[in-house]
């Protein structure tokens, strides 16, 4: 007898949680250690960094979508996003681009204390060699929104804000568009990309933590990965836990543990991105 996939419940313990508005940061503690979560005092927020936030944006919603770009920009290289401040992100266009050629997209998540240089560490070695776009937002504060708040946020419309100002330059190929991060980022990852799962077609996630969706929507190809000795985010209550929750929720995941700490090891890092640039990420491992 079959049943129908589970629905990732919004209530409940365990690292797949609520977005609930009293005592979050506490549960994802008691969920998975060391989260990193701070006082949300430490927010920036200034200048272009402070925006209105609409219905949308609360429930992790992302509205830009690729599209002809309309606005001339350099070509190839690594450059400021020039959107938010101090707090900004870093732009990637590989050597090969060609405006006439739509891309593969990654928007990268950094970890806890981290930025936008961090982010990039997996696949920028590696992205002339696969023509990947690399988009990575410093998130508003030492986190991202709905680790250290009560919910989404600031994060989310930077984010869209960001994936808007590529789209307007850039040809993006909708069927190669990923999410991927590494520890706080790669909870964000997996939040934000089963919430827009009809954006992003992939979500690459490296030792994540939890995940709160808001909603799920799609059906995106996952990839997890998580060292077995990790002091971080242990893998017991947290990868281990998180994967047979997606896949009774009907998600295709490629799951890889290995023997190490608190990282991406390079192999790692390439299994996924071989992964994600197959013709058929559906959750098996690719071909060696």
């Amino acid at each position: 007898m079959t049943h129908p996939p589970t629905r990732l419940a919004r209530g409940g313990r365990g690292p797949v949680l609520a977005r609930t508005r009293v005592g979050l940061v506490a549960a994802l503690l008691l969920a998975c250690g060391n989260i990193h979560a701070k006082d949300t005092k430490d927010m920036v927020r200034t200048g272009s960094q402070v925006q209105t936030l609409h219905d949308e944006t609360k429930e992790g919603r992302l509205l830009a979508r690729p599209h002809r770009p309309t606005v001339e920009a350099p070509q190839h290289g690594l450059r400021p996003l020039g959107l938010g401040g101090r707090r900004d992100g870093l732009l990637y266009v590989p050597k090969g681009y060609r405006a006439d050629r739509p891309a593969p997209l990654v928007l990268m998540l950094h970890g806890a204390g981290g930025n936008a240089r961090h982010a990039l560490g997996p696949w920028q070695q590696l992205a002339d060699e696969a023509g990947l776009l690399l988009l990575a937002p410093d998130s508003r504060g030492p986190t991202w929104d709905v680790i250290a708040e009560d919910g989404y946020g600031l994060d989310v419309a930077f984010i869209d804000q960001a994936l808007a100002y590529v789209f307007e330059r850039y040809a993006v190929d909708p069927e190669r568009l990923a999410i991927e991060g590494f520890s706080d980022g790669a909870s964000y990852a997996l939040s934000l990309g089963l919430t827009n799962g009809d954006l992003f077609t992939h979500v690459v996630a490296f030792s994540p933590g939890f995940l709160v969706p808001a909603a799920q929507r799609g059906q995106p190809g996952l990839f997890i990965s998580h060292g077995v000795k990790d002091e971080v985010l242990r893998i017991d209550p947290c990868s281990r836990r998180i994967v047979p929750r997606v896949q009774r929720a009907g998600y295709a995941v490629l799951y890889r543990e290995f023997d190490g700490p608190h990282t991406v090891p390079p192999d790692i890092a390439r299994e996924a991105l071989a992964w994600f640039t197959s013709p058929d990420a559906s959750g098996e491992a690719p071909a060696k």
